[in-house]
C-alpha cells in the first residue's frame, strides 16, 4: 500500500474463519471489519471498493474482503428491506450484534485476542445454534441458514431461536425470499454432511410446508413398519452424503419418493408433476431439473435393474438419453441406491448395479446405428421418408434388443 490506514484504525478477522478456526477445521477465506475507518481513508491506502449496499473493499495484495463495521435497520419486507450505517463510530460489538447466529459473532484482533461479546465459543462447544440478538428475525433468509448450519455441524437449534424462526414462517416473510436465494441455501444444505437436520429444522419451525411444500407431504404417506416417506427420504439423503454425492444426485434423492400415493402405492406422473414444480418454484439449474424428473420416473427400474427385462432396459437407456448423455445414467444409480440403502439398512448392491447398467449401455452404443439405417434406406427404396424414418427406428431398437438379449444370455 502507498499509504497505511491510520493508527486509530482497528481491524479484526471476523466470521466464519473465526468459528472454523475454534472448531478445527481448515480457514480457506478470512473476512475482516474494519472500525474507525471511512471510505475516503480505504481509498486513499488504495483499497479496492466493491459494496454497492455498504462499503466493502477488497486489500490491494492479498485480495481479501474487508468491510466498514456497521448496523442496519429494518424499513421494509424481506431481506432486501435494509438501511446499513457505516460510520467510524460504529463499535465491533455494534458490529458483531448484527449477525445471525453467536457461532458466527466472534473476532480475532490483530494479536490474536479472541472477541466474544455473545457467547459464541460456548455454544461451538456445545453444539448450538442461537441467534445473537431479537434483529435475527428481520431477515427471513436466516431460517435458510440456520437450517444450512444444522446440515453443516450437525448442532441443535437453541429453543428461543426455533421460536424467532417460527415467528418468520408464520409472518409470511419466507414467501419474499428470491427463488435464487432459497435454492443457493436449500442447495447448500443438501451439499453438507447431515442434509436431514435441514429438512428436519426447517420443518420444526413450519418453513418447509411453506418453501418446500412437495417435501412436506412425504412425511404423511406411511411407507410400512411405522415408516413414513418423509424419513425415508431423510434417511437417503444423508446416505447420499456419507457417500459425496453430486449435487444432481442429492436433488434426484430429495425428489425421488415424490411418486409416492402411499404405502407401496406410486403414481409416475404425478410425481413428475410434482418434481417439475419443485423445481421450477427454486429455478434449479437443468442438471439437477433433469436428474429429479428423470429419477421419480425410473427409480424403481433402476433399483430393480439386474431383472429387468431387455426391452424394460433399452427403454430406461434411451429414456434417461444414456447414450449420448452416460453421466445421467451414473447420476441416477446414484440416487436410486441411496433409496435401496433406506429401506434396506444400508445395502445397495450399488456397485453392482451401477456396472450393469453400464455394460448394457456399451452394449447398445456397440450397435452401429449407421449401419443399420443403410441397410434400411436401401431395402426400402423409393419409400416415402417418414415410413423410411419408422423403418429404421424399426430396425435399430430390434439390433440393440437382439445385442442386449446376446449379452443377458452370455452373463
Amino acid at each position: 500500500m502507498t499509504r497505511p490506514l491510520p493508527q486509530s484504525v482497528r481491524i479484526y478477522r471476523v466470521g466464519g474463519s473465526v468459528r472454523d478456526e475454534l472448531l478445527g477445521l481448515p480457514v480457506n477465506d478470512s473476512d475482516f471489519v474494519v472500525v474507525g475507518a471511512t471510505p475516503q481513508m480505504m481509498l486513499a491506502a488504495e483499497y479496492l471498493p466493491v459494496g454497492k449496499d455498504f462499503p466493502v473493499f477488497l486489500h490491494p495484495e492479498t485480495h481479501d474482503e474487508y468491510a466498514l463495521a456497521r448496523t442496519e435497520r429494518k424499513h421494509g419486507r424481506g431481506y432486501r428491506g435494509f438501511r446499513f450505517f457505516a460510520t467510524p463510530n460504529v463499535t465491533l460489538e455494534d458490529d458483531l450484534r448484527r449477525r445471525d447466529l453467536t457461532i458466527n459473532a466472534m473476532a480475532r484482533a490483530a494479536d490474536g485476542q479472541l472477541i466474544d461479546p455473545y457467547g459464541g465459543e460456548a455454544d461451538l462447544h456445545e453444539g448450538i445454534l442461537r441467534h445473537v440478538s431479537e434483529a435475527f428475525a428481520e431477515d427471513p433468509l436466516r431460517v435458510l441458514r440456520v437450517a444450512r448450519f444444522a446440515a453443516r455441524f450437525g448442532f441443535r437449534i437453541a429453543d428461543d431461536t426455533l421460536v424467532l424462526m417460527r415467528n418468520i414462517a408464520n409472518s409470511g416473510e419466507l414467501e419474499t425470499l428470491a427463488p435464487e436465494r432459497v435454492w443457493q441455501e436449500v442447495s447448500r444444505g443438501l451439499s453438507e454432511a447431515h442434509p436431514s437436520r435441514m429438512l428436519d429444522a426447517l420443518r420444526a419451525c413450519g418453513a418447509l410446508a411453506r418453501l418446500l411444500p412437495e417435501i412436506e407431504a412425504l412425511y404423511a404417506i406411511p411407507v410400512g413398519h411405522g415408516d413414513d416417506a418423509g424419513t425415508f427420504t431423510e434417511r437417503a439423503l444423508d446416505w447420499a452424503a456419507l457417500r459425496t454425492m453430486t449435487l444432481p444426485a442429492r436433488y434426484a434423492v430429495l425428489a425421488q419418493e415424490l411418486d409416492r400415493a402411499g404405502d407401496d402405492r406410486f403414481d409416475a406422473r404425478a410425481g413428475i408433476e410434482r418434481a417439475e414444480a419443485m423445481s421450477s418454484r427454486l429455478r434449479v439449474p437443468s442438471d439437477c431439473d433433469d436428474a429429479a424428473r428423470l429419477a421419480v420416473r425410473w427409480h424403481h427400474a433402476i433399483a430393480d435393474a439386474p431383472s429387468l427385462a431387455s426391452a424394460a432396459l433399452l427403454d430406461l437407456l434411451l429414456a434417461t438419453d444414456a447414450l449420448r448423455r452416460p453421466e445421467r445414467l451414473a447420476t441416477l444409480a446414484s440416487a436410486a441406491a441411496a433409496h435401496v440403502a433406506a429401506r434396506t439398512s444400508g445395502e445397495s448392491n450399488e456397485r453392482r448395479r451401477t456396472a450393469l447398467l453400464q455394460e448394457a449401455l456399451a452394449v447398445v452404443r456397440r450397435v452401429d446405428a449407421a449401419a443399420i439405417a443403410r441397410d434400411a434406406v436401401e431395402r426400402m427404396g423409393k419409400t416415402p421418408g417418414a415410413a423410411r424414418g419408422d423403418a429404421i427406428a424399426s430396425a435399430l431398437r430390434a439390433a440393440r434388443l437382439a445385442a442386449l438379449r446376446e449379452w443377458k444370455a452370455g452373463r
